[in-house]
């Protein structure tokens, strides 16, 4: 069925009309329709959207409480509360860099409070998420290489080895991920991890990517850890070991697809002397 049809379907099977795509990425299309009386997202996922169904298992979970409201689901498709404001791109953009920072905390406050609700089994464990750092690590061991990655993995597995709060976690928490609403600032978008809740605090501080002279700045960097640090009560030397392995991470996944992680080395470098492990 191509993508057309898909959404033919769904308009009619979800009584939806109105469609307006807002986005296309390899895992779905993405449509803000009308259900009744209200605008919503409608989103179309490709054969290969296996990882959206993971991460409307997270969204299932907090049931509004931080992030859109899953409002309806199958195997093909996701119907989604709109958050239609700005993300937080317009802030940094307007000098609010640390103000934005802070609103990423309360979110994630709120997306870690601790629930009664069962962790669902469809989330990835944090640990397999980290599977191509290893693998890069065990590489360039085997070549006899004491790379940044084999440095990284070593702390990566202390990390992951001796995890504290853990928590359904977002996965990919950054500034555009992050939307205004009428309900509040909610996020989008996740991955749908589980593991220790620092993780969601280390992708903020590698971001927004497209800003290298705002993000790739050792005083930037340390203040918002530090703004982060304090709002989550995590350790500020737990959150900066996490950055490290997160960005480490993100290099390996560019290394592997024939890409130079510039960016993701610059964050490294930053970090890398103020770890305390």
């Amino acid at each position: 069925m191509t993508s057309l049809n898909k959404l033919q379907h769904y308009l009619t099977a979800w009584n939806l009309a109105g469609p307006q795509l807002l986005a296309e990425t390899p895992t779905s299309h993405v449509y803000t329709v009308t259900s009744g009386a209200e605008r919503v997202i409608l989103k179309v996922l490709s054969e290969i959207g296996e990882e959206e169904q993971v991460g409307a298992a997270a969204l299932r979970y907090w049931d509004g409480r931080g992030a859109v409201r899953l409002l309806r689901q199958d195997e093909g498709a996701h119907l989604l509360e709109y958050a239609d404001g700005d993300d937080l791109i317009s802030r940094v953009t307007h000098g609010g860099d640390e103000e934005a920072t802070a609103i990423i905390a309360d979110v994630l406050n709120q997306l870690h409070a601790p629930s009664s609700r069962p962790i669902p089994d469809e989330l990835t464990p944090l640990r397999r998420w980290f599977r191509s750092l290893f693998k890069k690590a065990e590489a360039d061991q085997s070549s006899g290489m004491d790379s940044v990655y084999v440095r990284a993995a070593w702390v990566a597995d202390d990390l992951l080895s001796n995890p504290l709060d853990v928590r359904v976690i977002h996965g990919d928490m950054h500034h555009q991920n992050v939307r205004h609403s009428p309900r509040g600032w909610l996020a989008f978008d996740p991955k749908g991890l589980v593991g220790e809740r620092t993780f969601d605090a280390a992708n903020t501080l590698c971001n927004p990517v497209d800003m290298p002279g705002l993000v790739e700045n050792e005083t930037r960097l340390l203040t918002n850890a530090g703004i982060l640090a304090e709002a989550l009560k995590i350790d500020l030397s737990r959150v900066l070991a996490f950055l490290y392995v997160y960005a480490s991470l993100s290099a390996s996944w560019y290394v592997a697809d024939g890409v130079h992680p510039a960016h993701e080395l610059k964050m490294i470098a930053l970090v890398e002397p103020h770890l305390t492990r």
